[in-house]
Order: C-alpha cells, then structure tokens, then sequence
C-alpha cells in the first residue's frame, strides 16, 4: 500500500480479470495549450500555445494486433502494473516493455483516471516502472507522447524526462492525422 495526498493505492500487476477496468479506464484529456511544432531546416522547436476553446482529446480504441488480449502481461518483460484505489477500483495503470538489446525500457501506455488525477497517481506508477526497469538492468526509460498532450508533457518533465526526438508521420493515417509525435527519455537512476 502506498499513501499519496491522504488517498491510500495499492500497486500490483495486471492480471487477465483486470482487462475489462483497463479498456474501460477514460484516458481522454482536456488541455489549454498544445505545444506546436515548428520545422526548421536543422531540426525542430516546440511553441507551447494556448488553444480556446480548450481541446478535448479522446483516443480511440487500439485495433488489437491479437497479442495479449486477455489484459495480463505477455511476457515477463512486458507487465502492466496498476494502481487501486482503497475501494479497489482502478485509479490508473501503466504497460511498459523491456528490451534488452538496448537496455529500454519503454512506457507503452499510462493513464489515470480522472477522479485519481493531480494527487500523484502517475508519479507512483511512473515509480513502479522505473523500479522494474532497475530489476531488469535498463539504462533507460523512454516514452512516445503526442504534441497536443501538454499536461502529460509537463508532468513528464516534471519527473525527469526530457525531449530527444520527433516524428512527423507516426499519426498520419490515423484519426490523430496532423498530430506529431514526441518521443522523451530519462536515464535510470
């Protein structure tokens, strides 16, 4: 059990029964800046501008690829670990995977849920996946964000990840189209 802003959460591993919680978690969010990128012939700056109305995102359903479809991790180097409210609900998850061929540890999805946001919810699970990336040897944590997403940005810079690449495309036949994805990184400690 872990303590955060009064609220008691327990961590544990995604098992199969979980599945259904976790697609039905709302990740969506609601911002008023984006961070617009701005190409230029050396590289790349992001603006950080308001938008009004505030934009609302709501992701759409992952098209299943068939792999670990009962919600459980798939193997030992790709868990999920969530986060449990004191009445047991789920307050958010986070899916990582380790290769070892690189040392990376990658941040495949985090969310929280609504009601469980702003009282470190993120902060504990983004925890529990460093922790797991120290148990498998990795020399770094790296995660894909879009550039919409300006809470996530800042609360990701907050915890020590820094801007260390772009691509313009990863959304282009998506209903995401027009968004570009950021890619963070921070060592292990």
């Amino acid at each position: 059990m872990t303590t955060v802003d009064d609220t008691t959460y327990a961590l544990r591993t995604a098992r199969p029964e979980d599945a259904e919680a976790i697609e039905a978690l709302d990740g969506s969010f609601t911002t008023s800046t984006v961070f617009r990128v701005e190409i230029a012939e050396n590289g790349f700056t992001l603006r950080e501008t308001p938008v009004d109305p505030p934009l609302t995102k709501v992701f759409p359903e992952d098209e299943s690829d068939g792999d670990d479809e009962d919600g459980g991790p798939e193997d030992q180097d790709s868990p999920t670990f969530l986060a449990l409210g004191a009445d047991g609900s789920l307050a958010g998850f986070v899916s990582v995977s380790y290769a070892p061929w690189n040392r990376r540890l990658t941040i495949e999805d985090i969310e929280v849920a609504p009601g469980h946001r702003g009282r470190g919810v993120g902060r504990m699970l983004m925890a529990r996946a460093e922790e797991f990336a120290l148990e498998r040897g990795a020399g770094q944590v790296w995660l894909e964000v879009t550039n919409i997403n300006a809470p996530a940005i800042h609360a990701y810079r907050r915890m020590g990840f820094s801007l260390c690449g772009l691509d313009t495309s990863l959304y282009e036949f998506t209903s995401s189209a027009g968004e570009h994805a950021l890619y963070m990184s921070k060592p292990c400690p």
